[in-house]
């Protein structure tokens, strides 16, 4: 089991906020090879109940119920939409409308199993987005979603033609370098090829706002993982 401590953004009795880092499974999957965020806290804990999850490449703010009232009523939060959930994510291109509301249904495709396409016979899905910054090539977008369906927002920026960015499923899939968008780049004098400041899906679930069995209210918040930080930081100097 591969040893990770994850960065805890709050603990209580009942619950565990974590802030997952990207490339981590949530939950353990059907072949269970793999470490798992669940696998590593069960070690931890004597019992972890899923409450929902975030894709493999997806960084951010995930929460685990410690015991099954808990997780029953948090789980039906989510179903019932009272969680408020924010991402943040670097898209493809720019976007003409730069707030604007997508509501798409998402079911799986038939034929490629665990891809995810926009079709009238899926479940309804809804998606607020607000661009926050533009580069040109990329966008730095604010999620909100209103449903919880799989690859959500992937396949809501896919339908609009602007993918997130290094998405293999539903982009281009390539790293991004910094000679993709600075002018005149070289490499170190140590470097025999560059490497890429962000190779995997660019998406960050952000922000949580929820309230739990007694009433209480949190709003809680996770901070983007080293690469998108980076990635952000050299489009802000070079752009």
């Amino acid at each position: 089991m591969v040893k990770v401590s994850p960065e805890i953004i709050l603990e209580n009795e009942h619950f565990i906020v974590i802030n997952k880092p990207p490339g981590l499974l949530s939950i353990p999957d059907r072949e269970g090879k793999e470490a798992s965020l669940k696998e590593i806290l069960q070690q931890k804990y004597e019992q972890i109940f899923t409450v929902h999850r975030l894709d493999r490449e997806t960084s951010g703010i995930i929460v685990f119920a410690k015991d099954a009232e808990t997780h029953k009523f948090l789980s039906q939060a989510f179903e019932e939409r009272t969680v408020e959930k924010y991402y943040v994510g670097l898209v493809a291109g720019t976007l003409p409308d730069k707030q604007k509301t997508i509501e798409a249904p998402i079911t799986e495709n038939t034929v490629k199993r665990g891809v995810m396409i926009i079709h009238k016979r899926g479940k309804p899905a809804i998606t607020d987005y607000k661009v926050l910054e533009e580069f040109g090539k990329f966008s730095f977008v604010q999620f909100q979603i209103h449903t919880g369906r799989t690859h959500q927002i992937r396949v809501h920026m896919q339908y609009l033609g602007h993918p997130l960015v290094c998405d293999e499923i539903y982009g281009d899939g390539l790293p991004v370098k910094i000679s993709s968008f600075k002018r005149n780049y070289k490499l170190s004098k140590n470097e025999e090829e560059e490497r890429p400041i962000l190779a995997r899906t660019g998406l960050h679930a952000q922000r949580l706002r929820f309230t739990d069995m007694n009433g209480n209210q949190y709003d809680l918040e996770a901070e983007m993982p080293k690469d998108m930080r980076a990635l952000l930081q050299q489009l802000r100097k070079n752009s």
